[in-house]
């Protein structure tokens, strides 16, 4: 059992509640009388266990749309306390899940649940509990971001004193009074999760929300993911940007054609596969040639040279055989790089076995 304390959003009274990992608790504040959900955090290494509680749960999802199957029988869990990954390539079937998940179109069949709510049965609960970031979002262009969150708490009667700290939480201060119709693509998301984020609500599901950014406003929407979560919040994003689903997610499931073609940690996939790591071999005059003395060796599965770089791929057990054997032949090895297998790879190599069994 844990104790948690923590500030009510609408009038900062300290409220405690007691509960296990996963547990979420509604609580009321003694004092204005708001309600909330207190969320108790699953240490990282328990969602490692097929066994943690699951705030999503997607089984058997199909959505047809007359003769194209957007969705084929999709299932798949998102454990609480996890960053999970929807990845897949445009037209994959991911924004059409997550409206299905979300209850916002109809399916043909299906049965989904967000923190044990049955979207078709207790979609009013289940909605309460879940801050949804489209992939495009859009906001009156007339209204400042104060404005903006202020109408939103209206909406879901939350109090409005909580804007301008939501405003500051994602780096909208400066532009507090500027009208949203001025901002940038990376400005408006920002203010879209500053929205989702009103309610402090448990779990999120955002949708492509670093599409079409620049570097830096990537980096800014990963820290507010993370930070999300570092709180406690369990959160579904989907993507087909590859690095960013590597970089912050604890799992991830990839679908093609809108079928689930693996569930798992991105470490597993990659074990899974066998994707071996890679050597990068730094040679002084190299010059892009391959020395004949890998050229026929059994098993090195593949050999690529680069400038002054030599890219080795093969098992560990052949690494220090590879570097004797180019130091026999007298060439001077300045430095020795591993490059572990990426999502990537892992990705491009499930899509390919995918489509051969087609």
């Amino acid at each position: 059992m844990i104790t948690k304390t923590f500030a009510c959003p609408g009038c900062n009274t300290q409220i405690s509640s007691q509960g296990n990992p996963g547990d979420k608790i509604r609580v009321v504040c003694p004092n204005c009388g708001k309600k909330g959900i207190a969320i108790f955090a699953v240490d990282k290494a328990d969602l490692k266990t097929s066994t943690a509680p699951s705030s999503i749960e997607v089984a058997d999802l199909t959505k047809k749309y007359k003769d194209l199957t957007a969705v084929d029988h999709l299932s798949f869990n998102v454990r609480t306390g996890e960053i999970f990954g929807l990845l897949g390539p445009n037209g994959a079937g991911k924004t059409t899940a997550i409206k299905a998940i979300l209850g916002l179109i109809h399916t043909n069949s299906g049965k989904i649940k967000i923190n044990g709510f049955d979207i078709k049965k207790e979609d009013i609960e289940a909605r309460k509990s879940v801050g949804y970031l489209p992939e495009r979002v859009a906001f009156y262009n007339n209204l400042t971001p104060l404005q903006t969150l202020h109408f939103f708490c209206e909406l879901r009667g939350d109090d409005k004193s909580v804007a301008k700290p939501l405003i500051s939480e994602v780096g909208l201060e400066g532009a507090i009074n500027r009208k949203v119709g001025t901002f940038s693509k990376g400005m408006v998301q920002l203010l879209g999760v500053a929205q989702v984020r009103i309610g402090n609500p448990p779990v999120y599901i955002l949708d492509e929300p670093m599409a079409g950014l620049d570097a830096r406003w990537v980096k800014t929407i990963r820290e507010r993911i993370k930070m999300l979560n570092k709180q406690g919040a369990t959160i579904l994003f989907s993507s087909h940007i590859l690095s960013e689903v590597e970089n912050i997610c604890d799992r991830v499931a990839i679908i093609d054609k809108g079928k689930l073609i693996a569930e798992d940690t991105v470490a597993n996939l990659n074990k899974y596969l066998r994707i071996k790591p890679r050597l990068e071999i730094s040679i002084p005059g190299l010059s892009g040639r391959i020395p004949e003395v890998l050229k026929d060796l059994k098993d090195i599965e593949e050999v690529n040279a680069k400038g002054d770089k030599l890219f080795v791929t093969c098992e560990s057990s052949v690494r220090s055989r590879v570097i004797s054997m180019l130091e026999k032949t007298g060439l001077k090895i300045d430095n020795i790089k591993t490059i572990e297998p990426s999502l990537e790879e892992a990705f491009v190599k499930l899509i390919s076995e995918d489509e051969g069994d087609a």
